[in-house]
């Protein structure tokens, strides 16, 4: 079986060296693929060097088009591509920690996409603020009742799926430029019948490194999830798949 763990990055230079290590410790069969933004700080280089010791570490350098969720699609494709089995997808800054994935490629037995959940019993967020959970608790609530998504933690970037779900989805063809991707590939698959689970993971809040992740685009990503329930009403969420099937 092929595993390909995927992991987008922005610099990332003080984590990257260490969180691939730790991956490649928890299974043997796990491969990296770390797709990095053309990071400033050197993120790449340090990749770089990893791939040329090891074989099961990889890079995928992007130039152009960049953002978070493109950085994730084009990282599932080029998985895919490779023939991955099962592919996984992590943070880049340890708030994600790689001792969970023994677990979570043992729940893909069970379903076609695993979500490494703070929100089911035995989770836990870990090191942020109240108002900061608060904040993601109701965050999660607004994507369920949005989105009719059958899962607790709907924000969790921390996720493993099956090769087909991947396909049912049309993975490459995601929209979501920015963290929204979480939302549209978890919605997709829940339209396509994929069965999701979730597994409680220890989430932790970054001791390195800045976060790019700001207001505005958190924003940006609550009004995605509004486009993407229209999208699914007015029957257009799959439309170009559809249009491209009956030319």
């Amino acid at each position: 079986m092929s595993i390909v763990v995927t992991v987008p990055t922005y610099n990332e230079a003080q984590n990257i060296e260490a969180l691939v290590t730790a991956i490649l410790q928890q299974d043997p069969r796990i491969a990296v693929l770390v797709a990095d933004d053309s990071s400033p700080d050197g993120t790449a280089e340090i990749v770089r060097a990893m791939e040329a010791r090891d074989r099961r570490v990889q890079l995928l350098l992007r130039k152009t088009d960049r953002g978070r969720g493109r950085a994730g699609r084009d990282a599932f494709v080029k998985a895919l591509a490779q023939g991955a089995d099962l592919v996984f997808e992590m943070d880049a800054d340890f708030s994600h920690d790689p001792i969970h994935l023994p677990e979570m490629i043992k729940a893909l037995e069970r379903c076609d996409v695993v979500l490494g959940s703070r929100q089911v019993p035995g989770g836990a967020d870990i090191g942020r603020p109240a108002w900061r959970r608060a904040l993601t608790r109701a965050s999660n609530l607004y994507v369920r009742l949005v989105l009719g998504l059958p899962v607790q933690d709907c924000n969790s970037g921390y996720r493993g799926w099956r090769r087909h779900a991947l396909m049912v989805i049309d993975v490459g063809r995601a929209f979501s430029p920015g963290p929204a991707i979480v939302h549209e590939l978890l919605y997709k698959a829940h339209l396509r019948g994929q069965r999701l689970g979730e597994i409680p993971i220890q989430f932790r809040e970054r001791e390195r490194g800045d976060s790019t992740l700001s207001f505005s685009t958190l924003l940006r990503s609550y009004v995605t999830v509004l486009r993407l329930r229209w999208m699914a009403l007015t029957s257009r969420l799959f439309v170009r798949r559809a249009t491209e099937g009956a030319a």
